[in-house]
């Protein structure tokens, strides 16, 4: 029995819960390395316990792959909305996108044929994933040229291994993780690893290394390379001669990687033992350090152009150095397990 001065229960009328939170989301992500932006936004939305989908408009975006469009460009509205909303800093999201050190024409595009054989928007590594505290996609998968993955060795997928679908996170309509498929669920950090040749994963990490966008800007030849590298399935030859290495999926990419690195395409080379030595030290002489960009970017201009009979981008590489011949050079003035392994495949 309540006495007459006991004080009555007081009910008031609460601020709906997006009030109060309203100065920060609930859960905040903090990025990965070299993670691309869509990872994050995607990893930032399953926290928050908002579907990917359902996350567009948060952001005040139409759906549809709205968070791989933003890794291309980040307005400043939005930007803004994540820091107020994250504490993550601008120039950290600036980071996250696609915009600032990575060659644009060399990017996967953002469509999807559905071909068996054209290009997919974006590529991982089931080892990277499977290893990972928290599976996130990095921003180098992107790019065309990538068909490995340069810790594990391994060649990237562009596909889900059971329904053949797209990576499509942005149009996850569940709360899942972003590392189940959206079509069929299957986990992506089980995806079987397919097997790359170690002359292949060679000739990535020279591309890599020499595409950044420091090595591109500062080289007059950068626009040549370009444009030569997105050639190289004519270069190669075979099924995909007529097609441009971004329209291609991972496994067609790999397919022309491993003709341009493969010495069965390549003549004989019937040189007597002294031949090969004056060879040799012509290559020494010739072959730049590996931090001398430019450099590199002229010669592996000018010996994918060679595969197609093409004129020499400068008069540099007078004598005309061999794809293969280039990736031996550059496996012995580059550290690290990947030069013995180029040493003991193409023999140099």
């Amino acid at each position: 029995m309540r006495t007459a001065d006991a004080q009555a229960p007081v009910i008031t009328v609460r601020e709906r819960y997006h009030n109060v939170v309203a100065d920060r989301w609930p859960v905040t992500v903090m990025p990965q390395p070299e993670e691309l932006l869509s990872s994050w936004l995607h990893r930032l939305a399953y926290a928050n316990g908002v579907p990917p989908k359902a996350f567009a408009r948060v952001l005040g975006l139409n759906p549809g792959m709205w968070s791989a469009a933003l890794d291309l460009r980040l307005p400043a509205d939005i930007a803004n909305l994540l820091y107020a909303k994250t504490g993550v800093a601008p120039n950290q999201l600036a980071a996250m996108t696609l915009s600032q050190d990575l060659p644009g024409q060399l990017l996967l595009p953002l469509r999807c044929s559905g071909h068996r054989d054209g290009s997919a928007w974006l590529q991982f590594c089931s080892r990277c994933l499977a290893e990972d505290a928290e599976a996130y996609f990095r921003r180098r998968w992107r790019l065309a040229t990538r068909v490995s993955c340069t810790q594990h060795g391994c060649r990237l997928r562009d596909r889900c291994p059971s329904c053949n679908g797209r990576i499509a996170v942005f149009d996850q309509a569940g709360l899942v993780p972003q590392h189940n498929c959206v079509a069929c669920g299957y986990d992506l950090r089980r995806a079987p690893v397919p097997y790359i040749s170690p002359a292949t994963r060679a000739l990535d990490r020279c591309i890599d290394n020499i595409c950044s966008l420091e090595a591109i800007g500062r080289s007059p030849l950068g626009v040549a390379l370009i444009r030569r590298l997105l050639n190289m399935p004519s270069a190669a030859g075979g099924y995909y001669k007529t097609m441009m290495l971004s329209s291609l999926s991972t496994a067609a990419r790999t397919y022309c990687a491993e003709r341009l690195t493969s010495p069965s395409e390549w003549p004989v080379d019937y040189a007597t033992d002294d031949e090969k030595d004056r060879k040799e030290h012509r290559l020494r002489r010739l072959i730049p350090p590996t931090n001398d960009h430019s450099a590199w970017t002229e010669l592996l201009a000018n010996a994918l152009g060679r595969r197609r009979g093409r004129p020499m981008v400068s008069e540099r590489n007078e004598s005309g150095i061999e794809l293969l011949d280039l990736l031996g050079a550059y496996a012995r003035t580059s550290p690290g397990p990947g030069r013995r392994l180029v040493q003991e495949l193409i023999g140099t």
